[in-house]
């Protein structure tokens, strides 16, 4: 699913005290053996086939944009890697001896708003790192999901939403990692609190490959009392087109979403997107980057 990823803050914003004008600050050649990588990286996967791309890129023309990097207070002549993790990776994999830096003081909390910020500005982090990454946040920095929201330019309802993630079973977490199962399948999961059933159905949806339309009349069977009795279908046939449109909108959206074609007038018709909490249909409205603070 794709997300508006806007934030409101940049990197160069978490150094506004250093007072040092754009383009005045020095760059030398550092050596790797000196470097070692941000200790909050959020990310935990970094695609091979991308860092290959960027070592054949750095052994044929070099790294044209410099690294940025802070001393170590534990050790002299050593430093902690605050921007540029692909660089340095790709570069030692390119046999590199050294590459160009840029020094600068940060504190332990900007080098975590730094992890984060670099991370979901490049936009690929999965689900559950973005989710942890905000967790760490929070935890180590000891703020709300208020300050958290704040400080990165997204709305509350947007974070608790990744946040929430964080409670699925160990298994699902680790598929939705490896990108089988969808951020819509999974939102659509929570609803189910018996774990076992939980995980039964996330493998269903991954072996079946359920969209989120049937992963959740799935989950409705299996939650649904057998005396309940189900409102019957229009008997009016619905377009495969407009179906299949059904199911992109429900998996964009990640809850269900209805098409009606009109009866009376042709080519007219009704769009419905059902959510379940205020705090859904905030998500929603963020999606359809609709913001009304």
């Amino acid at each position: 699913m794709a997300n508006n990823k806007g934030l409101g803050r940049g990197i160069e914003a978490l150094f506004a005290d250093n007072d040092v004008e754009e383009g005045q600050e020095e760059v030398i050649d550092l050596s790797l053996a000196k470097l070692s990588p941000n200790p909050f990286q959020p990310r935990t996967n970094f695609d091979t086939q991308a860092l290959k791309d960027l070592t054949f890129s750095i052994k044929k023309s070099g790294v044209f944009q410099p690294i940025i990097v802070r001393k170590k207070s534990d050790k002299e002549d050593s430093y902690e890697i605050l921007a540029g993790e692909r660089r340095f990776r790709a570069s030692r994999m390119a046999n590199k001896k050294t590459i160009p830096a840029i020094i600068r003081d940060a504190s332990d909390e900007q080098m975590m708003e730094i992890a984060v910020l670099e991370n979901l500005q490049r936009e690929d982090l999965n689900p559950i790192e973005e989710a942890e990454a905000y967790n760490t946040l929070m935890t180590k920095l000891d703020i709300t999901q208020a300050e958290v929201s704040k400080r990165l330019g997204k709305s509350r309802p947007y974070i608790a939403n990744y946040l929430r993630l964080l409670g699925l079973p160990t298994e699902v977490k680790d598929m939705l990692t490896k990108n089988q199962l969808s951020m819509g399948q999974a939102r659509t999961l929570l609803s189910v609190k018996d774990k076992q059933s939980l995980i039964k159905l996330a493998k269903r949806a991954y072996n079946e490959t359920l969209t989120v339309r049937q992963l959740s009349k799935a989950i409705d069977e299996l939650t649904t009392k057998p005396k309940r009795k189900r409102k019957p279908r229009r008997s009016t046939k619905q377009s495969p087109f407009l179906r299949a449109y059904e199911d992109e909108l429900q998996d964009k959206f990640g809850t269900n979403v209805n098409i009606a074609s009109s009866r009376s007038k042709k080519g007219s018709g009704k769009l419905e997107i059902n959510y379940t909490s205020d705090d859904d249909l905030n998500r929603i409205l963020q999606i359809l980057d609709i913001n009304l603070d």
